[in-house]
């Protein structure tokens, strides 16, 4: 059981995802990247930012980046589908864990370690069990399947559950999905452009980082 100590850094981690609004996913061949493309990110007002466990040497890109940034940004691992895989990547640094699906020993793992647990859902009984076994938000997965108006109906009989719905969010959605009552959400090329990247265009990153920001306070009143 996670410690008094660790449970408020966790709810302190978890209100920094809250604030942000968005969990930036990078996912990459390139490691050596990474690093730059996350201080772009960063530049432009993004500080969550989501490693995937796909990326070639994903643990040490990790580490290397919580050295880098120390609490500038809160690291976190994706597409993590076992409870050995998110072990592995706490203990290289990631602050949160974010899966595609539902798997209650990586749930029962993170709250060993006092780690935020995001697993990934689809349905309302998925949604609920994910909650019910201690997720401290359910990843909506896929969204764009059904839009910002399916988070609006899960919401309504289910108003206790935070989402972060991903796949498909974009500049031109996220608004809507913050509006419908999204506590957050997640986005990956629409935020981390793959041709920015390869034309080491970073102020390009930095910008379209910035463009989110400016959407998601816009969407909740704050600008």
């Amino acid at each position: 059981m996670a410690r008094e100590g660790e449970k408020m850094s966790k709810e302190k981690d978890l209100q920094r995802i809250v604030d942000c609004g968005v969990v930036a996913i990078v996912r990459f061949d390139r490691p050596e990247e990474l690093v730059e493309v996350a201080r772009a990110i960063r530049a432009g007002g993004v500080d969550v930012i989501e490693f995937t466990m796909t990326t070639p040497n994903a643990l040490s890109i990790i580490a290397a980046s919580a050295e880098e940034f120390g609490e500038e940004v809160l690291l976190g691992a994706g597409t993590v589908l076992d409870p050995e895989t998110a072990r592995a990547a706490i203990l290289s640094g990631a602050r949160y864990i974010i899966s595609p699906t539902l798997n209650p020993r990586v749930i029962e793992l993170c709250h060993r370690y006092g780690v935020i647990v995001v697993p990934g859902a689809f349905t309302p009984t998925e949604i609920l069990t994910a909650w019910e076994l201690g997720a401290d938000m359910v990843k909506v997965f896929p969204a764009a399947a059904l839009g910002p108006g399916y988070i609006k109906d899960i919401l309504s009989p289910l108003p206790q559950v935070k989402l972060l719905p991903t796949g498909g969010v974009s500049l031109s959605n996220v608004a809507q999905f913050i509006k419908a009552g999204a506590t957050a959400v997640a986005a990956g090329g629409s935020l981390v452009d793959k041709k920015a990247v390869d034309e080491r265009d970073f102020a390009r990153l930095t910008e379209m980082a910035g463009n989110f920001v400016k959407a998601i306070r816009e969407a909740r009143g704050l600008a």
